[in-house]
Order: C-alpha cells, then sequence, then structure tokens
C-alpha cells in the first residue's frame, strides 16, 4: 500500500543529492509501489552529465508526461529517420514547465542545470525498452561515442 507524501523542498533536495551520487548521474524515485503497478509516478532526479538515450515507448498506453519540478531540462524531439523535429526547454516555474509525449514518439531529455528534477507519469508496469523502442541512431548509454552525442544534444541548448 502506498503512503502519503508531501513532495516538497527536502524531498526534491533529497532526490537531487541521490541523482548527483548515481553513477550514471540520475535517480529515480517511485511513489508506485512496484514495476508491476499499472500506474507509474516518479521523481526523475538528473545531472546535466547523465546522457539518456534517445528511445520511444510503442505501446499504446505508454504516453509519457513529464513536469519540471527543480531546475531546468531541454527536451528533443525526434523523427523517426533521427533528424530532431523539436526542441523545448522546460523549467520549474518557468513558461513551458512540461510535456506530454504520446507513444511512438522518439525523444531524449538534456538537464541544463545541476539538481533538475521532473515528475514523471505513464501507465505500467515497466517493460524494458524493446529493440525497435531504442533509436537505431543513437549511441546506447555506455557506448564510446555517447559522449560525443550527448554533447551535440546539450549544443541544442547553448543560446537559450
Amino acid at each position: 500500500m502506498s503512503k502519503v507524501e508531501i513532495i516538497d523542498q527536502t524531498l526534491l533536495q533529497h532526490a537531487a543529492e541521490a541523482g548527483a551520487a548515481a553513477s550514471r548521474r540520475r535517480k529515480n524515485y517511485n511513489f508506485h509501489a512496484t514495476d508491476r503497478d499499472v500506474c507509474h509516478r516518479l521523481l526523475n532526479a538528473v545531472e546535466p552529465d547523465s546522457y539518456i538515450p534517445p528511445h520511444c515507448h510503442l505501446d499504446a498506453s505508454k504516453d509519457e508526461t513529464i513536469l519540471i519540478l527543480r531546475g531546468r531540462i531541454g527536451m528533443v524531439l525526434f523523427s523517426p529517420e533521427g533528424d530532431v523535429s523539436g526542441t523545448s526547454v522546460l523549467e520549474a516555474g518557468g513558461e513551458q514547465i512540461g510535456i506530454n509525449i504520446p507513444h511512438g514518439q522518439f525523444h531524449s531529455l538534456v538537464a541544463l542545470e545541476p539538481g533538475s528534477v521532473f515528475f514523471e507519469a505513464k501507465a505500467g508496469p515497466f517493460q524494458p525498452l524493446s529493440g525497435a523502442e531504442k533509436a537505431p541512431w543513437a549511441p546506447s548509454e555506455g557506448d564510446p561515442d555517447a559522449i560525443f552525442y550527448h554533447n551535440k544534444l546539450k549544443e541544442l541548448f547553448l543560446s537559450r
């Protein structure tokens, strides 16, 4: 059974610290009890040097909603061929604070400030990304080319 939790600045700080300390430089704080739950709700703390490979969710129930609670995030949308089809700077308290991403839409995000934290909601249960959901035109996490590619994504937001 889930418990009542207030989402306050202290929780966001703890989430950000956990993300900064993690080897992948990002960390989830789940509100759902198990990966089998039908609704996943979580905080995701991401640091600027964390590479999130472009991906999509093909299951029609896996639309994804992201709301920025702390910091700034650059959102990148891609065509199926890997061309950038849109970018947005999402910022806590800013003009654009979130995004709803329909299933099948390739996307990635780049933390633009240390300690960035967003709230994410999508349907469960958790399923690892299939091969078809991973962008074939982008390096995977841990690939030697990932740092170069991640830097290219960050450059999309340098003047913003």
